[in-house]
């Protein structure tokens, strides 16, 4: 199989970082004297900073003060972050996997691109990636395809030949919107296997250590 292509989500399948950038936001919103939730960050994780600010913490607020916000906020994850990240179960083993059956790797995330550059450099997996694609490179967010577009158009390999690995309704949305097909990951617990199996998923499973090279291929081959 030629000229195929997996591009990964960070947060829930890559690495589980959720529970730093809840304290994250409930740092800022503390310095903000705003309340922040559990609910708050269940609705809106996996968004982009430009639209959870003025959804959480103010309509008005100018994008000057979202950036200076949103720019607050990942300096409080990146901080905790550096303290050590983990690769989630059969994560290293796939990207190996893959690398060595030809596929072409590129990240596509709603995260800030220091955010992205710092796990995978903790976690030492940037050598597998030729392409990343962050929160800077796209106007709009998940359920949007934008993020997963352009990461198949950096690896010059078209839609229909890439698969999505993701643990978010929005991310799977997103996936299938641009013609992609796309795996959900139950295994961090923030959404349901129905959930998942609701927004479209090909294939919902518990965690990356049940996907193989040959279970890619097969949704490609469809």
């Amino acid at each position: 199989m030629e000229n195929w292509a997996v591009i990964w989500d960070v947060d829930g399948t890559l690495v589980d970082t959720a529970e730093l950038h809840f304290q994250a936001w409930c740092e800022l919103a503390r310095e903000l004297k705003q309340p922040f939730t559990r609910a708050d960050f269940a609705r809106t994780f996996g968004w982009r900073n430009p639209e959870i600010i003025p959804l959480l913490f103010g309509a008005n607020r100018t994008p000057e003060d979202v950036d200076r916000l949103g720019g607050r906020k990942e300096d409080l994850y990146r901080a905790e972050a550096m303290k050590g990240v983990e690769l989630l179960p059969g994560v290293r083993s796939l990207l190996n996997a893959l690398a060595q059956a030809g596929a072409r790797q590129a990240v596509g995330s709603s995260a800030p691109r220091k955010n992205l550059d710092l796990i995978l450099e903790i976690t030492r997996t940037s050598p597998f990636f030729s392409a990343i694609v962050s929160m800077e490179d796209t106007a709009r967010g998940k359920p949007d395809p934008q993020v997963f577009l352009l990461a198949a158009d950096k690896l010059g390999v078209p839609p229909q030949r890439c698969v999505v690995v993701e643990d978010a309704p929005v991310g799977v949305q997103a996936a299938k919107a641009g013609g992609m097909r796309a795996i959900g990951v139950t295994f961090v617990g923030h959404h349901s296997e129905e959930k998942l199996s609701s927004a479209g998923a090909d294939l919902v499973l518990p965690s990356l250590e049940h996907v193989g090279v040959d279970m890619i291929k097969a949704l490609l081959a469809v």
